[in-house]
């Protein structure tokens, strides 16, 4: 296979809402990248056959899939990519596997094309980021709880419920409270 050249401003998005990837790729041509729009890892997998680009912008629920599979296969790829991870759903453990997996930053949805532009240059932590005392409440325990028994699942509804020891049309509720994008 010969080698793929990598334009400084071309950039992968890889989400599953239509709509959103197409709102992201339009902000961002008027940025001058080159963007390609990719709805899950299939579609990833034969985009990465004809180039590699030099930015990603990955969802982190793609569909029934994870986010986190298409981030190792960019990293894997090419290390220096600039890979920036959206997220419906933020918890610290999917923040944590996003970066060992070869993420740059971690974002919340909602973040506009600035906040991801600027997650790109980001190459370092930032040690001034205010600490709290505030302690974390019980709901936000509970959902990270339910967000990292889902990731190790491969958000498996049926089986994180079984693992959580909840029935299934609970933790569907519970789900339904905070909308997964």
């Amino acid at each position: 296979m010969e080698a793929i050249v990598k334009p400084d401003r071309s950039l992968f998005v890889v989400e599953d809402d239509a709509t959103f990837a197409r709102t992201l790729k339009r902000s961002f041509e008027k940025r001058d990248y080159h963007v390609v729009v990719c709805h899950d890892r299939d579609a990833l997998l034969a985009a990465l056959e004809k180039a590699v680009p030099a930015y990603a912008v990955v969802d982190l629920k793609l569909g029934a899939g994870s986010g986190l599979e298409c981030v190792k296969l960019l990293s894997a790829r090419d290390p220096s990519m600039r890979i920036v991870v959206l997220t419906g759903f933020a918890s610290i453990a999917t923040a944590v596997e996003a970066i060992k997996l070869g993420a740059c930053h971690y974002l919340a949805k909602p973040a506009n094309t600035d906040d991801i532009e600027a997650a790109f240059g980001r190459a370092e932590g930032d040690v001034s980021v205010p600490l709290t005392s505030r302690p974390t409440s019980i709901k936000n325990l509970e959902w990270e709880l339910i967000h990292e028994t889902l990731v190790e699942t491969g958000f498996n509804i049926s089986e994180t419920a079984r693992r959580l020891g909840l029935h299934r049309r609970t933790l569907a509720r519970k789900l339904e409270k905070r909308v997964v994008q």
